[in-house]
């Protein structure tokens, strides 16, 4: 009887050893060398990183959406343009104009599909702030935003970040400064959310 019970137990406690190793460095995602501050101590930061003409951000953009509706309160997220490119660099400075007018969450989705279901060709500041007119900015106020400081400065910094991580692609996802995961370490754009709750879980217990 002693013998079944414990056999009992531990084929209920090998499943859960099983799904808390399913995940390690370089099997769903990879470390990150030297950790990059984050903003906010006080919260486990989740940032991506995209780019507006990615075709493969667009495909994981309402898995995004549809996973921070509900972000703990522990739990703080915020998108960041990559310029790994020439052609991106305009896509880059849109997000941050939207950013500063805080239009960003109005925007976002019309111009993903713009880009990929109607194909517009909006990668020039002049289709890009005809585009930004439907939203109640000026042609004038728009480039006036393209061509500032913050927008620059904004640029500058999200570069350096993005250096830090080590990503080389979009999208990526970065946990709390520490962890890189992307549709290739996650093996799916499908898997990518999960291996960042295991994170998040992972960021808690320390």
């Amino acid at each position: 009887m002693i013998k079944l019970f414990s056999a009992l137990i531990l084929s209920l406690l090998i499943p859960l050893t099983a799904g808390a190793a399913e995940y390690s460095d370089g099997n769903g995602y990879t470390t990150i060398k030297t950790p990059v501050r984050t903003s906010d101590p006080s919260k486990i930061e989740v940032t991506e990183i995209f780019w507006y003409g990615c075709p493969h951000c667009y495909k994981l953009e309402p898995i995004t959406q549809a996973w921070k509706k509900d972000l703990p309160n522990d739990v703080g997220f915020k998108f960041l343009p990559a310029v790994f490119g020439r052609g991106w660099l305009a896509h880059a400075k849109a997000f941050y104009v939207a950013d500063l007018l805080g239009i960003e969450d109005k925007v976002r989705a019309d111009l993903f599909n713009a880009i990929h279901v109607e194909r517009r060709r909006l990668n020039s500041e002049d289709a890009l702030a005809a585009f930004f007119v439907n939203y109640g900015v000026s042609e004038d106020e728009f480039r006036k935003q393209y061509n500032s400081f913050a927008v620059n400065s904004r640029l500058s910094q999200a570069d350096a970040k993005i250096r830090a991580y080590g990503a080389r692609g979009v999208p990526g996802l970065i946990v709390n400064g520490k962890y890189l995961v992307s549709a290739e370490t996650a093996n799916g754009n499908e898997n990518i959310f999960k291996v960042v709750d295991f994170l998040i879980e992972k960021e808690r217990q320390k």
